[in-house]
């Protein structure tokens, strides 16, 4: 019988493990913006690596926009609106893959709960959903952390509307179960994922399918828009490569 052997992973080269632990410390807070990094030397005792090493994971770290070199004074840590990307540690790419793995979940749930409110949606649950469809509108061509979190949560406030709608007291509630999991420990993934996504027209136009067959009252319209917001939100989150996040 043939014996098959799964792939070894390559170990990660030390200026990339160096360059991933410091910045996973400026995101945790242990370090924070405008902190000086102690010296490459010190570094280097620190890590137990010749300076050559934390060199080039300093290097990555100015390129990644995480850290700022002023001439003859040190390194710096950045403030968190000016980077304009990151590189993703194994904790980081973990929690995108669990924020994935909830948008899988939602579907379904989410394209019930729309089909249901279609059918029972009130003038005053149109007003609501309108009105976060208009914050989504209007911030479209916006950008920044602030304007990011604005954007989601005009989202989530949609479609927490949509299940109030559903007249199914259930959907409201499994609803908060996941957003309260993300609060927990994914919150910063989705808003970044969200600041990050270059397809914002096409985010909002899927957006907008799910609220007009809920005015139309066509049930089954926005069931599927519902299922396919939600089914290309997962796709999008899985499919973005490991250094493109901000």
């Amino acid at each position: 019988m043939e014996t098959r052997y799964e792939k070894l992973e390559r170990p990660r080269r030390l200026p990339d493990e160096i360059a991933a632990r410091l910045t996973r410390q400026i995101d945790d807070g242990a370090i924070k913006p405008g902190d000086k990094l102690p010296t490459e030397q010190a570094l280097a005792n620190d890590f137990g690596v010749a300076r050559t090493v934390v060199r080039e994971a300093i290097s990555q770290l100015k390129s990644d926009g995480i850290i700022n070199s002023r001439q003859g004074v040190g390194a710096f840590v950045a403030d968190s609106g000016t980077r304009t990307v990151f590189r993703i540690g194994e904790a980081c790419f973990a929690k995108r893959k669990e924020l994935a793995q909830i948008l899988q979940l939602r579907t379904s749930n989410e394209a019930e709960a729309a089909f249901l409110a279609a059918a029972h949606r009130n003038e005053a649950d149109l007003d609501a959903m309108n009105d976060q469809i208009t914050i989504m509108r209007e911030s479209l061509e916006k950008s920044g952390a602030t304007n990011g979190e604005r954007r989601y949560e005009a989202e989530r406030q949609l479609y927490r509307n949509i299940a109030r709608a559903s007249g199914n007291g259930f959907f409201v509630d499994f609803l908060g179960m996941l957003d309260g999991r993300i609060d927990q420990s994914l919150r910063s993934v989705a808003i970044k994922n969200m600041i990050a996504v270059e397809s914002r027209k096409e985010v909002l136009a899927e957006h907008e399918a799910v609220f007009e067959a809920i005015v139309e009252q066509d049930a089954e319209a926005a069931r599927i828009a519902a299922r396919t917001h939600f089914a290309n939100a997962a796709t999008r989150l899985i499919s973005r490569a490991n250094l493109a996040d901000v």
